[in-house]
């Protein structure tokens, strides 16, 4: 799907929730919240802290992550405040090594936008934001696509060659893809806005369907004779 089959509205409240939707799958792709190395690895770390973000850079944030989720009918991820979110789980759980690629990926994001538009961020349009997350969203899903070609043509070839020469246990060896994914601080901050809103009060309650667990609390209720219901895991 080209850039020119989505409809742009500079006014965030504009926006119709079915744009907001068609953003999310074009912008986001295949994301799943818990996807990648960075988000996963933080939650089986010790608790670590890091140093804390500018007010500046949390609002730099905020304003990434409501180009991902803009305000429609139900308010978007900047009402969320998403941004000190992604602040607060950068800090105190990503590893030194993720830290500082989110940090500089901040910094790089900021400079492509200059290099193309001549203006930070924070300084440029709706459009232009949405329009440059789109780029570095579609780098990275076709180097995805390469990824998954080369790794099928490396099994396909191995296990023709296993089949015509079987390895001894000893010559067994997996062959691995070390090229580093493109843009790999948009695919944080990409996981982290959706993480952040849809586990907001806002994301839990105006944007989804909320059904407060365990529900209304009842204190006599007769005994049926039937088991007892099982407590949420």
């Amino acid at each position: 799907m080209s850039d020119s089959d989505i409809a742009i509205i500079d006014t965030p409240e504009m926006i119709t929730r079915r744009e907001a939707v068609f953003r999310i799958t074009t912008i986001i792709g295949g994301v799943a919240v818990l996807g990648s190395g960075a988000l996963v690895t933080a939650c089986r770390r010790e608790y670590k802290v890091g140093a804390p973000f500018t007010n500046d850079e949390v609002a730099y944030l905020d304003e990434i992550a409501d180009t991902i989720l803009p305000t429609t009918s139900t308010p978007g991820a900047k009402a969320a405040q998403t941004g000190a979110f992604m602040a607060l789980m950068v800090k105190d759980t990503y590893n030194a090594d993720d830290d500082k690629v989110f940090r500089e990926g901040m910094g790089k994001l900021n400079d492509a936008m200059k290099d193309k538009y001549g203006k930070t961020f924070m300084e440029a349009s709706p459009q232009q934001r949405l329009e440059m997350l789109q780029t570095l969203d579609r780098e990275q899903h076709d180097y995805g696509e390469k990824m998954k070609a080369e790794a099928k043509r490396k099994s396909d070839e191995f296990l023709a060659e296993r089949q015509q020469n079987p390895p001894t246990p000893q010559s067994v060896k997996a062959t691995q893809i070390t090229d580093e994914a493109p843009n790999k601080y948009f695919r944080m901050m990409k996981e982290l806005a959706l993480l952040g809103y849809f586990t907001s009060e806002i994301g839990m309650t105006q944007a989804q369907r909320y059904t407060e667990s365990p529900g209304r609390y009842d204190p006599c209720i007769p005994y049926d004779g039937k088991p007892s219901w099982a407590g949420h895991a």
